[in-house]
């Protein structure tokens, strides 16, 4: 969001049944918060938001997994338990419409 050259917010989704295939999802979502760093001081904010939307067995396999994820996102980590709180938790909520609220 808003587009692929000057993202704000990049959301990664990933349904894991398996732990190997989730941790390739954390190793990928570590990937963009670096990038999201890449040329920025410590003092300043990143160049976009890295927000994961998650599910399945996979993820909870992995205790150690999840704590990179939750690091790497600033705890910006959603399930189906809290998806509906996703727009209003993240940068997103600057996207809304009026009719959106």
């Amino acid at each position: 969001m808003p587009d692929e050259f000057n993202p704000h917010i990049v959301i990664e989704a990933k349904i894991a049944e398996d732990d190997g295939t989730a941790r390739d999802k954390v190793t990928r979502i570590q990937h963009l918060h670096s990038l999201s760093r890449r040329e920025r001081a410590p003092d300043q904010p990143p160049r976009f938001d890295v927000v994961a939307c998650i599910g399945g067995r996979g993820f909870k396999v992995r205790r150690e997994d999840m704590k990179k994820l939750l690091l790497a996102t600033r705890g910006r980590v959603f399930t189906l338990q809290n998806l509906d709180h996703l727009v209003d938790s993240t940068r997103l909520a600057e996207f809304r419409t009026r009719g959106d609220k």
